[in-house]
């Protein structure tokens, strides 16, 4: 898809309010870098006058699942990454950790979690693999592209360090680990309306005294797609114009609570009335006709049974909530888009999308907490009262109580539902398994690549079905972007990269790699070697014992081969185990 045909569609209103939210804004001018033999490597904070590098800009969402998006089966309307998808290659087995900060800090650093220093969540296990901070063994992605020439900038959810105090350390904060100006937060989730942990730069800021950004009613999907649009602009108004500029936009939609706003929400009304089976159906059939899955997968069977579902009203609302969350961040990806294409710029962006995890199947927010609150008083927090929460008992900036249970609908700030197990499993259709798990319905992800000028118009809507991981994207990265991956950063000797570049497999060809993917969170284990998968889910008390599907026939995982293959298994295995001892995994739980 041409430039100008993605800007048409795109003509719709952007994010935010009806006024420029930033204060100081001037009008973007159009500008675009030479197009010159670039140096393959430069050295650190150098630029490269006339860099005709490509500009990468890496979008990642939050607790979504593999059937969500309209151009991987899903209803929910998410036009402008359904078009990013008509005009670049799409991915249908790629694989993420199952959880939040393990895969981001395989995502930054293109090593396996465990290596980078986040085994499990951000806190500190005891042993190396599990400090709950990235360890000075990695490089971010930042860090290796900012070496290269690029210049670098975040907008949205860190989460890979432990250290989330505004007077703590900062050491393994976005400006520390590579990136010249960062807005978002350091935590993993909270309000959507008022998030805990939001900084522009190291510097903690409230939606009211942020000097910078002033929108007249504030949402951090909106915050997020609009930061990242202004770095977009500044950085091709400055003297930095002739550098290509590396761009991570990490969104927290669409992670519990469900908040969106009402007109987002209304669009739904109704959508999802009849339940969970017509929607998981209905995503596999055009999954299926979309070419992105083989018919001969069966769904698998869903977590929840809609007639015994007690609150069908309210379950419905929650998924009309969660389907907003999306198509408000797809309109927030609009922006980033329409800003690189203003300035002639799309067409040499390599602009990819993935999600962290599977959906979601924590039951945040189910009880009802509203006996609780009867005497309960808040005094507003003011602009500059920091959140401190990331779920209730917690506050409105306001002063009115956050509210849970049924009896809630889903959407207001002073709501904090999630969608639950039922909506997960849809989320994740056909799959088994959700967030947490080695099954598909928790490690698999969309990934979208689109790249006109590299990949060619020849390419615009493939589909590609080989395995990749999140360890593929640093060498992807570094390879497009011609810098290199250095052995030793700021007096520390650096890990190898574990991944493969995948150019070569998005431009048509085939890929080379000699060692299979890994996985474990939480005690769930998982390794996939060519057609063949094992996978052990944990259970508390219970040894570990290994499933073996064939992932050409059955990739939605519903008939074990264990018992018929025990040699592979115990070989699959024996290499699984290798693996985890040279990376340090713990058997859970510890």
């Amino acid at each position: 898809m041409s430039t100008a045909a993605l800007l048409l569609v795109l003509a719709s209103p952007l994010v935010g309010a009806g006024t420029t939210p930033f204060s100081g804004a001037r009008t973007p001018q159009v500008m675009t870098r030479g197009h010159v033999n670039a140096s393959p490597a430069a050295s650190e904070d150098q630029t490269t006058v006339g860099d005709s590098r490509p500009n990468i800009v890496l979008v990642m969402a939050d607790d979504m699942g593999f059937s969500d998006l309209g151009c991987y089966g899903g209803e929910i309307r998410t036009p402008t990454l359904d078009r990013l998808a008509a005009g670049g290659v799409r991915m249908t087995q790629f694989y993420n950790t199952s959880r939040c900060c393990p895969t981001r800090a395989s995502l930054l650093t293109g090593l396996y979690s465990h290596q980078a220093g986040i085994g499990l969540m951000t806190s500190d296990r005891g042993s190396d693999a599990y400090r709950g901070d990235l360890n000075r063994g990695s490089v971010t992605l930042a860090e290796a592209l900012k070496r290269g020439g690029y210049r670098t900038y975040m907008s949205g959810k860190w989460h890979v360090t432990k250290h989330v105090r505004a007077d703590g350390l900062k050491h393994n904060w976005p400006l520390q680990r590579g990136f010249d100006r960062f807005y978002g937060t350091i935590t993993g989730a909270g309000s959507f309306y008022d998030p805990t942990t939001l900084c522009r730069g190291n510097t903690f800021i409230s939606p009211e005294n942020d000097p910078l950004y002033q929108p007249e009613r504030f949402y951090y999907s909106d915050a997020i797609s609009d930061n990242a649009r202004r770095f977009i602009d500044d950085h091709f108004r400055t003297e930095d114009a002739d550098a290509p500029l590396f761009l991570y936009v990490s969104y927290t939609s669409a992670h519990w609570p469900m908040h969106a706003p009402e007109e987002e929400i209304a669009a739904y009304k109704g959508s999802y009335d009849e339940g969970f089976l017509p929607v998981a159906a209905a995503r596999r059939a055009r999954a299926v006709e979309l070419g992105l899955l083989d018919e001969r997968w069966q769904q698998a069977a869903l977590s929840r049974d809609w007639e015994r579902m007690e609150h069908r009203e309210w379950e419905a609302r929650n998924m009309e909530c969660y389907a907003a969350m999306v198509t408000r961040m797809d309109r927030g990806i609009a922006g980033i888009v329409e800003a690189l294409a203003a300035r002639g710029e799309l067409d040499n962006t390599l602009f990819v999308y993935l999600q962290d995890n599977g959906g979601c199947a924590e039951d945040m927010g189910f009880r009802s907490n509203a006996r609780g609150l009867k005497d309960v008083a808040y005094e507003p927090l003011g602009p500059d009262g920091l959140q401190m929460k990331i779920w209730p008992p917690m506050q409105t900036r306001d002063g009115r109580p956050v509210r849970t249970g049924p009896e809630v609908l889903a959407g207001p700030e002073d709501s904090y539902v999630s969608y639950g197990p039922g909506w997960a499993s849809v989320s994740n259709a056909p799959f088994r398994g959700f967030k947490h798990d080695g099954l598909e319905g928790g490690i698999s992800t969309p990934f979208i690549v689109h790249w006109p000028a590299g990949l060619g118009a020849v390419r615009a809507g493939s589909i590609v079905h080989t395995p990749a991981h999140l360890i593929d994207v640093m060498p992807t990265f570094l390879g497009a972007g011609r810098s290199g991956y250095p052995e030793s950063f700021k007096g520390a000797s650096i890990q190898p990269m574990e991944g493969v570049d995948l150019m070569p497999l998005l431009r048509g060809g085939g890929l080379q790699r000699a060692a299979p993917l890994f996985f474990e969170h939480h005690g769930n284990l998982a390794m996939r070697d060519g057609r063949f998968k094992i996978v052990s889910t944990f259970r508390k008390g219970q040894p570990v014992r290994w499933a073996l599907y064939d992932m050409w026939s059955d990739r939605t995982e519903l008939n074990d081969l264990a018992g018929e293959q025990p040699v592979r298994v115990a070989r699959m295995a024996s290499k699984w185990q290798a693996w985890a001892d040279r990376v340090g995994v713990r058997r859970w739980p510890f």
